[in-house]
C-alpha cells in the first residue's frame, strides 16, 4: 500500500546519520521531536486560554489550516515511510507508539512532514504577531531541530521535512493577509469556504489526520463565533491561573474523548472505514468547540476565585 519514491541521497543519508549518531545521539536528538507535538499544544493552550486570546486565534487559525492540508497532500502523495522500505533505516519514534511500527493505516504516509509543517506555523505565527527578533530566530532554528529530528528517527526522509517547512512557510504568511483584508465581517464566510474547500478530502483521504483535523477546524470555526457573541472572556496574566486554566482544560479533553468514545468498539474506531472517520471527525469538532467555545465561560469563576485570595491576602497583611 502506497507508494515509494525518493532521492538516491535521502536514504543514503538517513543511514549514514543513524550509524554516525548511534542509539544514544538518536535518542537526545528525538527529543526536538516534541517541539511539533505537546509543546504545540501546551504553548497554544498558554496563549488562548490565559495569555492572549487573539494572540492564541491568530496561531490556531493557521495550524489548523495546516493540519488539514497535510493530510490532503498526504492522502495524494501516499508516500510509504522511510524504514518500510529501507532495510538499514530503523524506526525509533513511531507515530503511533502502541501500533505496529509497519502498519501504514496506524503510522501514516511521510510526505509532507507533519511535525515540520506544524512546528513552522506555530512557531512562525508566534514570531510574526510579536515582530521582535527573538522570536524570529526561535522560528527558524526551533523547526530545523524539528525536522532533523524527524529524518534522524527514521520516520521522514528529508524531502518531506524540506516540503514541510515550505508549506508551513507559505500558510504563515499567506492565511493572515487573506483575513485582515476581509475583514472580522466576512471572517466566517472565509471559514466557510476554506472548510469546503478542504472536504473534497471526504472523497479520497483514508487517514484518521485528514479527520481529525477537519474536525478540529469545524470545532474551531464554530466555537470563536460562539464565543465572541456569548462568552467573550478575558485573559489573565497570571500565571497560576493560567496554569489552572490549561490543567482543567487538558482534564476535559480527557474526558470529552473518553465519554465520546464509550457507543462504539474499539476494532470500529480503529477500522479504516468511512463509519469510523466520520465518528472520528464528529468526535473531534465536538471536543474542539467544547474547549475554544463553552470551556472559557468558567474562567469568570477562575478570576472571582483568585481576586478573592488576593483581598484575603491583602486584607491578612493588613
Amino acid at each position: 500500500m502506497g507508494n515509494t519514491f525518493y532521492f538516491d541521497f535521502e536514504p543514503a543519508l538517513m543511514m549514514w546519520l543513524q550509524k554516525f549518531l548511534g542509539e544514544t545521539g538518536i535518542g537526545l536528538i528525538s527529543h526536538f521531536s516534541a517541539f511539533g507535538e505537546a509543546i504545540l499544544i501546551i504553548v497554544l493552550s498558554f496563549l488562548y486560554w490565559g495569555y492572549d486570546k487573539r494572540f492564541g486565534r491568530f496561531v490556531m487559525q493557521n495550524t489548523i489550516i495546516g493540519l488539514v492540508l497535510n493530510g490532503l497532500i498526504k492522502n495524494v502523495a501516499l508516500r510509504r515511510r522511510p524504514y518500510f522500505d529501507h532495510e538499514g533505516i530503523e524506526c525509533y519514534r513511531p507515530v503511533e507508539k502502541g501500533e505496529d511500527i509497519n502498519d501504514i493505516a496506524a503510522q501514516g504516509f511521510s510526505f509532507p512532514s507533519a511535525h515540520s509543517m506544524n512546528s513552522t506555523i506555530v512557531y512562525g505565527s508566534i514570531a510574526r504577531y510579536v515582530s521582535k527578533k527573538l522570536f524570529v530566530i526561535l522560528a527558524m532554528i526551533i523547526p530545523i531541530l524539528v525536522g532533523i529530528s524527524r529524518v534522524v528517527v527514521g520516520v521522514h526522509y528529508p524531502t518531506d521535512v524540506m516540503v514541510g517547512w515550505l508549506l508551513g512557510t507559505i500558510i504563515v504568511f499567506t492565511f493572515p493577509v487573506i483575513y485582515k483584508k476581509v475583514g472580522k465581517a466576512k471572517r466566517p464566510i472565509v471559514n466557510l469556504v476554506i472548510f469546503l474547500v478542504c472536504a473534497i478530502g471526504f472523497f479520497y483521504c483514508k487517514t484518521t489526520d485528514y479527520y481529525t483535523g477537519m474536525g478540529v477546524m469545524a470545532g474551531f470555526y464554530l466555537a470563536t463565533e460562539f464565543e465572541e457573541r456569548f462568552v467573550n472572556f478575558e485573559e489573565t496574566k497570571q500565571l497560576l491561573e493560567i496554569l489552572l486554566r490549561m490543567a482543567l482544560g487538558f482534564a476535559i479533553y480527557a474526558l470529552l474523548n473518553k465519554l465520546l468514545k464509550l457507543p462504539f468498539s474499539s476494532e470500529f474506531l480503529s477500522s479504516d472505514t468511512m463509519a469510523s472517520f466520520v465518528v472520528r471527525f464528529f468526535r473531534y469538532a465536538i471536543i474542539t468547540f467544547i474547549l475554544i467555545g463553552v470551556y472559557p465561560m468558567l474562567f469568570k469563576l477562575f478570576n472571582k476565585l483568585f481576586t478573592k485570595n488576593k483581598v484575603g491576602e491583602i486584607n491578612e497583611r493588613a
